[in-house]
């Protein structure tokens, strides 16, 4: 079984949550008591995230034109992990005791490793598609109740997305607009000086960001990699590390 970066980030955070359950048998000196009773809360996050690409195929077959061979049928995937970087600033109204809402405008810088193989003869071509996606991610952060320095939760919600260098893909180009459906889970953790949050969080793309209409492309034997497509979404698993 291939190790991906979404093992890994699963593994850590079940090592993590069984630390943290085994020191919350004992009540310890809280830090930082009355931070939560703040109504707004401010910060900023760094992190890293594992961008994919889901492309569905559409069997097309290349008529004889100039450029292209008659017949040829391309089918496209994402072959690797892609590692990006995330940073951004975070502001949290709490709504009651448990219940708040997030809001945190964000940068992501990342890229998809897309592989097109032609069936008959097995060939291959590549592309290398980058992104600096801007968004705005709007959450619900459901907490529990705190114990000593911990305090778990769950987040929900919606992150509309802006890609900011789509005007340089070739073979394959996205739309600019991206709009993804978001749940995770952290823990706030309570330090002497400030709180700092761990979050595994999984993103699931709702449009179709697939760019149908290829007006940029002057060689038409490039057309056949769109034209092979009739779909594609895309998803993220984000580890955020937040400091309030």
């Amino acid at each position: 079984m291939q190790i991906t970066l979404r093992h890994i980030i699963s593994l850590l955070c079940i090592v993590a949550l069984s630390h943290v359950a085994a020191l919350g048998q004992q009540r310890r000196v809280q830090n930082k008591p009355f931070i939560d009773e703040r109504r707004f809360h401010y910060g900023f996050f760094v992190g890293a995230h594992d961008q994919s690409m889901q492309l569905q195929g559409n069997g097309y077959q290349a008529p004889a034109s100039a450029g292209s061979v008659a017949g040829q049928q391309w089918v496209a995937q994402t072959d690797q992990t892609n590692f990006g970087f995330s940073v951004g600033v975070l502001g949290e109204w709490r709504m009651s005791r448990y219940v708040a809402l997030r809001v945190q405008p964000s940068l992501h810088f990342g890229s998809r490793h897309i592989t097109f193989r032609e069936l008959g003869t097995g060939q291959t071509e590549q592309q290398d598609m980058k992104s600096c996606y801007i968004g705005v991610p709007v959450d619900f952060k459901i907490s529990a109740p705190r114990f000593n320095n911990y305090r778990p939760y769950v987040v929900a919600g919606v992150a509309p997305m802006y890609d900011l260098i789509t005007s340089k893909q070739s073979k394959l180009k996205a739309k600019p607009l991206n709009v993804m459906l978001e749940a995770g889970l952290g823990c706030d953790l309570y330090m002497p000086f400030f709180k700092f949050i761990p979050e595994l969080k999984f993103g699931f793309g709702l449009n179709n960001i697939l760019q149908k209409n290829r007006r940029d492309i002057t060689d038409p034997s490039q057309l056949i990699f769109t034209q092979s497509l009739d779909k594609a979404t895309v998803g993220m698993v984000m580890l955020t590390f937040y400091f309030e």
